[in-house]
């Protein structure tokens, strides 16, 4: 019985998902007020079932251990992300809300959670210490990947961009793949810190790997269906408000990484920094490697290019960014004053975004 209880907030989900496609139309023609707090209700209940996803992603972690575990985690956040940006691209067409969303990811992971993560690990335990290989071994993909993929297609020529999209896909399928692999047999101890501990304490009923599995994947599909609810709303309450233009993008990235920022605090608040470390640039670059090929992939598909150069505040807030956790990260060891400059650099990310200029 109380495990059934604590997935409460998928039966929520699908009530309010019966009752968001009743009453839709009438939600869209009334506007107002009322168009608000329904697309805070859906809001709500995809980032309730956003956690029952990185719950049970949490519980297969701990039991197959990192790397694989974080894996695992990495994998749900950004299956949630893919699958909302997905249905929110077939809505009003949006030809730069792959690439915003993308760096929105981006500034949630590094700059957010890894900026709170080290201040609220710092402030407990002083400085806490990671596998410098980690650190080293995502920025140098993530610096090739993002390159790769939001850097070049700025110089392909319009009648170009299906061979260097095919070119985008193939590649980047490959380097996730390889890393994959890299990461999970010749250098798994990259990945490892021998400090870690195994807490199993949400993991107390020893129910099959199976059953958190099929949990996990109807909770998926549950998500992508309340994002089509999501993705009329927002339309009607976006047009003509003067809201700014990332906000959507700026939502995707919120319910993805909300689980994760969780998941990495409590992992700082326990001195396991590696495991922090691993969520915060493994999500990184697990958008990168995975939602740009799918995305390019429908491109290709349905023969209309797709933004996916950076702005220019885009590219100096990517350029800070690595900067800073280049400089951060160089030493096997994080602190709170660390912690605070990706927290600045994250604070400017939200003020640039409600000024329009992202």
């Amino acid at each position: 019985m109380k495990y059934l209880k604590s997935e409460i907030p998928i039966a929520l989900a699908f009530f309010i998902l019966g009752l968001g496609f009743a009453f839709e139309h009438t939600i869209v023609e009334q506007s107002g007020p009322l168009l608000w707090v329904a697309l805070l209700v859906i809001l709500s209940a995809i980032i309730g079932v956003a956690f029952r996803i990185s719950h049970h992603a949490e519980v297969l972690a701990i039991r197959f251990g990192e790397p694989y575990g974080t894996l695992i985690l990495t994998l749900a956040a950004v299956s949630v992300e893919v699958v909302i940006l997905i249905v929110l691209l077939q809505g009003t067409p949006s030809p730069t809300l792959a690439r915003d969303t993308v760096f929105a990811a981006i500034m949630f992971d590094i700059n957010g959670i890894l900026g709170l993560a080290a201040i609220v690990g710092g402030l407990k335990h002083g400085s806490a210490k990671y596998n410098l290989d980690s650190a080293n071994s995502y920025i140098a993909m993530l610096l090739v990947a993002i390159g790769v993929g939001m850097f070049i297609p700025d110089f392909v020529p319009e009648e170009q961009w299906k061979i260097y999209s095919i070119f985008s896909v193939g590649i980047m399928s490959i380097m996730y793949l390889a890393f994959l692999r890299l990461q999970t047999v010749e250098h798994r101890k990259f990945f490892e810190y021998s400090d870690d501990t195994v807490d199993e304490a949400h993991d107390q009923v020893r129910s099959p790997n199976v059953i958190h599995i099929l949990i996990m994947i109807g909770a998926i599909i549950l998500v992508g269906m309340l994002s089509e609810i999501l993705s009329v709303l927002l339309d009607t309450g976006l047009k003509g408000s003067g809201f700014p233009k990332a906000i959507p993008a700026v939502l995707v990235a919120l319910i993805s990484a909300s689980p994760e920022i969780l998941a990495a605090l409590r992992a700082a608040q326990k001195d396991r920094m590696q495991i922090t470390v691993n969520i915060a640039l493994g999500a990184s670059l697990a958008t990168v490697l995975l939602t740009l090929p799918v995305i390019e992939a429908i491109a290709l598909f349905n023969g209309e290019r797709i933004t996916m150069a950076l702005t220019p505040v885009q590219a100096g807030m990517l350029l800070l960014t690595f900067l800073t956790v280049m400089n951060n990260l160089h030493d096997g060891e994080t602190n709170a004053i660390e912690g605070v400059s990706h927290f600045a650099l994250f604070a400017a990310f939200i003020a640039l975004v409600s000024m329009g200029l992202i």
